[in-house]
């Protein structure tokens, strides 16, 4: 009886502390003037497999942002894809990398006296001009530099996710309005997920004020913030849902530092199985990969290694005598 009269005085004790505690909470609370938070989505590290994204298409077996690119990864089995956009001089988004087109275009031939040869210096039926497929391999002469809309419409037929970088938008005033647009106009990019259960669109820049300002406009889509965020403020970026930093500037507690924010982190761009391998070990949720096969193989590899052990035990002889 003495010992239960003393655990019945521990449980009040603590049932009245707690109590306390939360009016004071609460009280403290009404004190203070609220902050109003950016807007955000319920969006935390999943358990699902994680995501091999395709670089610019599967920039390791054919020229980069080009619809082959899109087509090769699909065939080298990614469910999703990174890609870059820009804006030409009358307004069309175009998937490029570089804010110049010399080193993936035969500009410098075609248009000899338009040097520094600026994306936002052409017109898109000047870029049409453009061959963006011999520089990587002969094989592919004449691929073109595609629309977004072009782009799109691949990704789509192919049942493809798509990592979208807004490249340099500091180049393209309302590049995010305008890409808004573009997702506005189609059916499924803008819901919570694909039938796969990741996400169907993902929108991300190093340019973080960009993303915001995406963010805002398209509310239900999960963004990125490229580049490594240092460790202080990544509180400052809940807004977001993943960080996805150069792999070489991140370590394990790094990523677990992501994690306890409540954001994913899917590193760019890896493509040796050794590093694969490394930072899958860490619990990243994907990696961007040049060779999106090489990282199938080596979630694969993940997944089999983390399956539980089933062992079978066989009962002695005697219990059966």
């Amino acid at each position: 009886m003495q010992r239960i009269g003393i655990v019945v005085a521990a449980v009040s004790f603590i049932i009245a502390t707690s109590a306390s505690a939360a009016s004071a909470a609460e009280a403290s609370e009404s004190s203070e003037p609220r902050r109003e938070r950016p807007v955000s989505i319920e969006y935390a590290p999943s358990k699902r497999s994680p995501t091999v994204v395709a670089h610019r298409g599967a920039s390791g077996h054919a020229p980069e942002n080009t619809l082959v690119a899109l087509d090769t990864a699909h065939e080298l089995g990614a469910e999703a894809v990174e890609v870059d956009v820009q804006r030409t001089r009358d307004g069309v988004l175009v998937l490029v990398h570089d804010t110049t087109l010399e080193r993936t275009t035969d500009v410098e031939d075609v248009f000899p006296d338009r040097s520094p040869y600026n994306v936002g210096d052409f017109t898109m039926a000047e870029i049409r001009e453009l061959d963006a497929g011999s520089w990587f391999d002969s094989s592919f002469e004449g691929e073109e530099v595609p629309t977004f809309a072009e782009a799109l419409d691949r990704m789509e037929k192919l049942d493809l996710d798509l990592f979208l970088e807004v490249k340099s938008p500091e180049l393209y005033p309302g590049v995010e309005k305008e890409i808004a647009a573009e997702f506005g106009g189609r059916d499924g990019w803008l819901k919570d997920g694909s039938s796969r259960g990741t996400p169907r669109l993902v929108v991300q820049s190093f340019d973080w004020e960009s993303v915001r300002r995406s963010k805002e406009l398209m509310p239900s889509v999960p963004h990125a913030l490229l580049g490594r965020v240092p460790e202080s403020r990544i509180p400052d970026f809940t807004w977001a849902q993943m960080i996805n930093p150069n792999h070489t500037t991140i370590d394990s507690a790094y990523v677990e530092r992501v994690h306890d924010a409540g954001l994913e982190i899917m590193p760019y761009t890896i493509n040796e199985r050794s590093r694969m391998d490394a930072v899958l070990k860490w619990r990243v949720d994907g990696f961007i990969t040049d060779f999106p096969e090489i990282g199938l193989k080596a979630v694969a590899a993940q997944r089999e290694e983390s399956r539980p052990t089933v062992r079978i035990v066989k009962p002695p002889l005697s219990l059966f005598r």
